[in-house]
């Protein structure tokens, strides 16, 4: 298969563009494939999924596609979907996306564990959402059933306030995070990874964070994860901050936190257009 898709890379590299094959004639050319050397390697959990948020409301050109497929609704005894991802072998899903910051996780609160709704004036259309722990609870079982490796994706927004266009503001409030990864590990359920927010970094998606802010934040999960992850062979990864690279906010998001609090720095790129 290597071979084939090498060969195949050579060939498109080699075609002469339209413009050029009236000012010059063909010429037969020899590609040498040599299958044996092994020029990369990827890690097991290259191959990765998301798992959103989005509810059956989320619509957009005139279509609403997410139906039944968010964390909240996907039907997870459908035989299918653990073949699919005990297909991959050691999958590594991604749970989050655009709504993460403003999901509240209903453990330790006396709040009713609402649905999101539609809001005019709510964060990318729509209000604050919830994730019961029985959820939360049959989610890992499919999780551990399937061998699946999980970076979960916090809420970052918790606790700030919205003080001008999508600029938000204000100290993170821990408080939910806290008691939703004590349930989580108090339970045994292996969160390979946590992250923090979602595209909230440079000028974000809809809210952004300032650098020096998010730093502090994340330097308290940091803090929050050696805590209640307490042998030091069972630390998670803390990944942040999950958004599009600005080198001077990044730079001072490493600076802020100093040296060893981010395990790895994420970013997202979409070449094909939003949600690609």
């Amino acid at each position: 298969m290597a071979a084939r898709l090498l060969l195949f890379l050579a060939l498109v590299c080699l075609q002469a563009p339209p413009w050029a094959s009236a000012q010059q004639p063909e010429q037969e050319a020899t590609v040498i494939v040599k299958g044996s050397a092994k020029i990369a390697e990827t890690d097991q959990s290259y191959v990765c999924a998301t798992m959103d948020w989005w509810p059956p409301e989320k619509c957009n050109y005139n279509q609403c596609p997410w139906g039944q497929s968010s964390i909240l609704n996907l039907d997870l005894d459908h035989p299918f979907l653990a073949q699919a991802i005990q297909a991959f072998d050691n999958l590594r899903i991604r749970l989050g996306g655009s709504l993460q910051d403003r999901v509240v996780y209903d453990v330790g609160t006396n709040s009713t564990c609402s649905p999101f709704t539609n809001v005019s004036n709510g964060l990318f259309g729509f209000s604050a959402g919830c994730l019961s722990m029985d959820r939360w609870d049959k989610l890992n079982d499919l999780f551990q059933k399937t061998g699946a490796i999980i970076t979960f994706r916090l809420n970052a927004l918790d606790g700030r306030h919205n003080v001008q266009r999508s600029f938000w503001a204000g100290k993170w409030n821990s408080t939910n995070a806290y008691d939703f990864v004590k349930y989580t590990v108090s339970n045994g359920y292996p969160v390979n990874s946590w992250e923090f927010g979602n595209e909230l970094s440079g000028h974000g998606t809809g809210a952004r964070v300032d650098a020096k802010l998010y730093g502090k934040d994340v330097t308290e999960l940091r803090s929050i994860l050696q805590q209640l992850y307490r042998a030091p062979l069972s630390q998670p990864l803390l990944l942040a901050p999950g958004g599009f690279f600005d080198q001077q906010w990044y730079t001072q998001l490493l600076q802020t936190s100093g040296h060893g609090v981010v395990s790895a720095l994420t970013h997202h790129i979409y070449n094909l257009g939003g949600g690609m």
